[in-house]
């Protein structure tokens, strides 16, 4: 039995990074993008360009981007439905190879009587004036009617005729608040399916968040009452407990194909590698215990399940680790390897760098390969993410030493390259070595953020293994420029983007000693820093 295919939507640049501390940069959600194209997916969400110019700069780098990939595929950016959004959008995406508007309008009584003040009336006319708006730029054109698992259902079926009738050719059905469960939102599609979109050719859409814990089985549910689109991110990740996870939908569509009766074409093999690179250009960890790409996904401890897995894998695993992307401890570069050989096997594992990166990728990759022996696959993505999103530095770490034990005070001495390289040294007492590390950097520097998430993650397994340290600083309050960068994002469908008052900013660091790694992620969050006042100043000049 031949199986439908079932479009996956990639929100995680739009939708995903509307996360509360997920926010990345242009560089970073051009990476993001490249890894979902090799991945597979079928429609990019890229951004909501209205919502702020960084957002509009990083929907048009992506959709000029899209020329260059093997295969590309199609661009979409989100838009209220007001002409101002969804000329920005049209504007935004109109380099890419093909692309698609995605707008929406809240249909719920309590959106209608509290957040838009709109009469039904005005809804519907809104709808027919703006999705026709839409149609004007582009034949693809979404239309969401926000809140529709709490709306009134035959005020739903008339909206979503209406917006097939203004030139919409998908209908995306967002439980915008997490609320419905997977029997509700059977019902629900499928009554769009019968009583609105029949044989008119148009495709239904899930979006689902995750705040009841039901997003991938609320998804899965449309998908078996008729739904042929999933909107989905990498790791789950979006508005407070997230959005349904690209890797459990594509998973489960592809392990139960004959119970859907559907799959897609993701390329599963690369779903490890989006999951990492997400994990990194947001600073989430993903969990240990998370379905198909937590550290624990394919680990087996208990002596029964062993067993069964030494005598016959399926036992206990319904699928393979190397079937997403997750065959990981292999070992293949080491100190002799040579530049060219690095650079040939990382284009083997998607990463085109240019010379300067790859200078800084080959320098790092040679100072972590004198310490060990090999180096494998996940630690050399480490040290990829670790160079390439530093942007450019006004400060440089040069060193840094630290001491302490059971009856010493923590005490770290640094050394940083500043502006017109000069030299500044600094030493501290902390609680512990990475407080006095991030407290002597400060000493150099000056106070420029607090501290507000700091992980500490292994790329691979073993005593020597290199060590990915994940920092965010949010500048403090009373700053020059700390409320000048607005903006940022919008909420889920929401009809007012959301605003931050104060500057964040993310840094990695990629070492086998872990200080180290603080240091070079303090420094490179501090760096981020200065770069984004720069642009609240030149946004504010402007």
């Amino acid at each position: 039995m031949s199986s439908d295919i079932v479009r996956i939507f990639d929100t995680t640049l739009r939708d995903g990074e509307q996360a509360p501390g997920c926010s990345m940069t242009v560089e970073e959600k051009r990476q993001v993008a490249r890894q979902l194209a090799r991945l597979g997916v079928d429609v990019i969400e890229a951004g909501f360009p209205a919502a702020s110019p960084g957002d509009w700069d990083a929907v048009r780098a992506i959709a000029a981007d899209a020329y260059d990939w093997p295969t590309a595929p199609t661009i979409c950016g989100l838009a209220r439905a007001t002409r101002k959004d969804i000329e920005a959008a049209a504007t935004a995406l109109a380099g890419a190879p093909s692309f698609r508007i995605h707008t929406f309008l809240a249909t719920s009584d309590v959106h209608l009587q509290y957040k838009l003040q709109m009469t039904r009336e005005r809804v519907l006319r809104r709808v027919q004036e703006m999705v026709s708006y839409a149609a004007s730029f582009t034949h693809d054109v979404e239309f969401s009617p926000e809140d529709a698992s709490r709306s009134d259902v035959g005020f739903l079926h008339e909206v979503l005729r209406t917006a097939i009738d203004a030139g919409a050719t998908t209908l995306n059905i967002p439980d915008t608040v997490g609320y419905t469960t997977p029997d509700e939102y059977f019902t629900l599609i499928a009554g769009i399916r019968d009583h609105v979109v029949g044989q008119r050719g148009v495709t239904i859409s899930t979006h689902c968040h995750d705040d009841l814990g039901l997003a991938v089985a609320n998804s899965l549910a449309g998908v078996q009452a008729g739904a042929r689109q999933v909107e989905c991110t990498v790791n789950g990740i979006g508005e407070r407990a997230g959005n349904a996870a690209l890797e459990e939908v594509v998973m489960a569509l592809r392990t139960r194909r004959a119970r859907y009766n559907a799959d897609t074409t993701v390329h599963t093999e690369e779903i490890g590698r989006a999951s990492r690179l997400v994990s990194r250009c947001t600073s989430v960890r993903v969990p240990p215990n998370k379905a198909i790409v937590g550290a624990n996904a394919f680990a087996h401890e208990a002596g029964i399940h062993q067993d069964g897995m030494l005598k016959n894998r399926e036992t206990y695993e319904i699928m393979h680790a190397e079937t997403v992307g997750l065959e990981g401890g292999r070992l293949v570069l080491g100190k002799h390897s040579g530049r060219a050989a690095l650079r040939a096997h990382l284009a083997t594992l998607g990463h085109a760098l240019n010379d300067v990166e790859t200078d800084a990728v080959f320098a790092k990759f040679k100072d972590v390969a004198d310490r060990k022996k090999v180096v494998n696959d996940r630690e050399l993505e480490a040290i990829v993410a670790g160079e390439t999103r530093r942007g450019s530095a006004t400060y440089t770490l040069v060193l840094v030493q630290v001491s302490c034990g059971t009856h010493a005070i923590p005490t770290a001495t640094v050394k940083l390259r500043g502006p017109d390289e000069q030299e500044l040294v600094a030493a501290a007492q902390g609680d512990g070595p990475v407080d006095a590390v991030c407290r002597a950097i400060n000493d150099c520097v000056g106070d420029v953020g607090e501290l507000i998430e700091f992980s500490v993650d292994a790329a691979a397994e073993g005593i020597n293994a290199v060590g990915g340290v994940s920092i965010r600083l949010r500048e403090r309050a009373g700053h020059k420029h700390a409320a000048t960068d607005t903006e940022r994002g919008a909420e889920p469908f929401g009809d007012t983007p959301a605003t931050e008052s104060l500057h964040t900013a993310s840094g990695f660091g990629v070492h086998t000693d872990i200080i180290v790694a603080t240091a070079e992620a303090y420094v490179a969050a501090v760096n981020g820093l200065i770069r984004a006042r720069a642009r609240a100043m030149q946004e504010v000049a402007a």
